[in-house]
């Protein structure tokens, strides 16, 4: 008799958190000006619209490598808040992708990219779309304070924060 496969706690809190600052980043966002997402951090040439797409891009890209399919074709990135808020519903269930990849065993992934085949163990490719995503929230935190806007305050996306809003406490 088989068992199902058992997830890992702590890595599903980091992919439960992960969702949640994502979704509250969006949500931050979609309060402010359809201008807000023009905004860059100087010398930078990517704008909190490119960076929010690029990180729901990448997230994709993540979950088709843990689930062996193809990566899907990017989609250009939102001028406006209602666009905006048809990224944060894929960013949601991209993420939840992400998430229901963490029961199944880790093994070595095989992938191609830019042309080359690519090996990697799929703890590896969790652990990097944790990352990346807390990268880019950070990214678009610096592009909003750099251009005068504490709208959003990554302390407030934090695991401590995270644990709050579960009722459970850091």
């Amino acid at each position: 008799m088989m068992s199902e496969p058992t997830v890992d706690p702590t890595l599903d809190r980091l992919l439960r958190h992960m969702a949640w600052a994502n979704a509250a980043l969006f949500a931050r966002l979609a309060e402010l000006p359809d201008e807000t997402l023009a905004l860059a951090s100087p010398r930078n040439e990517w704008t909190i619209a490119m960076i929010l797409d690029h990180l729901v891009s990448a997230a994709a890209g993540y979950a088709a490598r843990l689930e062996g399919t193809p990566r899907p074709e990017p989609a250009a990135p939102p001028v406006t808040v209602a666009e905006l808020t048809q990224l944060a519903e894929r960013c949601r269930a991209v993420d939840a992708r992400i998430r229901a990849q963490a029961a199944v065993p880790d093994r070595v992934a095989e992938y191609t990219y830019a042309g080359k085949v690519v090996r990697r163990a799929r703890s590896t490719i969790l652990g990097q779309a944790i990352h990346h995503a807390t990268e880019h929230r950070a990214q678009v935190a610096g592009a909003l304070s750099t251009n005068g806007s504490d709208a959003v305050d990554l302390d407030a996306l934090d695991l401590w924060a995270y644990g709050d809003a579960e009722g459970l406490g850091a």
